[in-house]
C-alpha cells in the first residue's frame, strides 16, 4: 500500500522519540500496514488525516464487508496497553475492540507482546467529535462518557499510576532551564508532590481524555478512542479536559475567570475536589506548555502557559 504518513503522526513522532527513532518507525511503516491487511484478510479505504498523534488510523472493510477500523502504533506508544484497557471496557463507553493480535493474560490483561501492534475496531465516525459542538454541549456529553470509564482496574494489570508517569514528567520540568517560567514549575512541581502524596483512589483512566479524543458512533451517540491508560484518581483524568478549546478562552476577555469557572463547574458534576482538579490542571498544563515551547511551537506553548498562570 503506498501512502505518505500523516505529518501530525510524523511530528508527534519525532518529538516524542527523537527523529531517529521516528523514522526507523515510520520507515517499516508500509510493511507493518502490508501484514496487518494480510492477516486479516482487510481491505483498506483511506488513511485518515490528520489521523492519530500516537499511531496509523485506516478505515477498512473485514472480510464479510463490515466496517472497521485499524489502528497501528509502534511499540514506544503502548499498544498493548490500550488493547488492555479496551478489552477491559468492553466498549462501554469506548470503542470497541475487535481484534488484537497479543499475547493476553486470562484476568483480561495482556503480557505486553504485540505481534503486529495493531488493533482492529468499530467504525466510528471520525470526522465528527465533541469539538464539532457548542461548548457547553461538548463539555455536558464529555462529562457523561468520561465518568463511564471510571472503574476498577483488571487484577494484575501492568497499567502505570500516575504517580509513576508524572514523575518523569516533573524530571523534565525540573531540568527546564527558562528561568522566567521559575514560579509556574514550581508551583506546578509543589501541586504535584502533594497529590501524589494524598490520592484518593486508585482507578483506571483513559489518561488522554479531551473533546477531540471522543467520536460519534452508531450504537451509541459518543465514544472515547486512543487512549493513554493510567491507573489513579480522576481528577488527574478531568485535568486535560479542562483545558480544551485554550485558544479561544486565551482570546476572550473573560478568559481567566471563564477557565476557573470550567474548573469548578466540572469538578461538581463529577463528585470531584475542586482543589484537587485545579492542582492537576495546573501541573499538566505547565508540563504541556514547557514541552511545546521545547518542540519549537511557540503559539502553543505561550496559550498553555497563560493558562496555567490563570489557575
Amino acid at each position: 500500500m503506498g501512502f505518505e504518513p500523516p505529518q501530525r503522526l510524523v511530528r508527534t513522532l519525532g518529538e516524542l522519540t527523537g527523529d531517529t527513532a521516528a523514522a526507523e518507525w515510520l520507515g517499516r511503516l508500509p510493511g507493518l500496514v502490508a501484514e496487518a491487511v494480510a492477516r486479516r484478510g482487510l481491505e483498506v479505504e483511506r488513511a485518515i488525516a490528520p489521523g492519530g498523534r500516537s499511531g496509523l488510523v485506516l478505515l477498512v472493510r473485514r472480510p464479510d464487508g463490515s466496517p472497521a477500523t485499524l489502528k497501528i502504533a509502534p511499540p514506544f506508544a503502548g499498544p498493548a496497553l490500550e488493547q488492555a484497557a479496551l478489552a477491559h471496557w468492553q466498549g462501554w463507553g469506548t470503542v470497541r475492540l475487535l481484534d488484537a493480535l497479543y499475547a493476553a493474560t486470562g484476568d483480561g490483561g495482556a503480557t505486553g507482546e504485540a505481534e503486529d501492534g495493531a488493533l482492529l475496531l468499530e467504525r466510528l465516525h471520525p470526522e465528527m467529535s465533541l469539538r464539532s459542538l457548542p461548548e457547553a454541549k461538548a463539555l455536558l456529553e464529555a462529562a457523561g462518557t468520561v465518568r463511564r470509564l471510571w472503574v476498577e482496574p483488571p487484577a494484575g494489570h501492568g497499567f502505570e499510576t500516575v504517580t509513576e508517569r508524572t514523575a518523569v514528567e516533573a524530571a523534565a520540568l525540573r531540568a527546564s532551564s527558562d528561568e522566567s517560567l521559575a514560579p509556574l514549575v514550581t508551583a506546578a512541581l509543589a501541586a504535584r508532590d502533594e497529590l501524589c502524596a494524598t490520592s484518593p483512589e486508585a482507578l483506571l483512566l483513559h489518561g488522554v481524555f479531551r473533546q477531540g479524543k471522543v467520536l460519534a458512533g452508531d450504537r451509541t451517540p459518543w465514544l472515547a478512542v486512543g487512549p493513554e491508560p493510567v491507573v489513579g484518581e480522576r481528577a488527574y483524568d478531568l485535568a486535560r479536559l479542562v483545558r480544551d478549546r485554550v485558544e479561544d478562552l486565551v482570546a476572550a476577555s473573560s478568559g481567566a475567570s471563564s477557565a476557573r469557572r470550567r474548573v469548578n463547574r466540572l469538578a461538581d458534576s463529577l463528585d470531584v475536589d475542586r482543589e484537587r482538579l485545579r492542582g492537576w490542571t495546573l501541573f499538566r498544563a505547565v508540563e504541556s506548555g514547557t514541552r511545546a515551547l521545547a518542540a519549537g511551537r511557540r503559539q502553543s506553548a505561550e496559550s498553555l502557559l497563560e493558562f496555567a498562570g490563570w489557575l
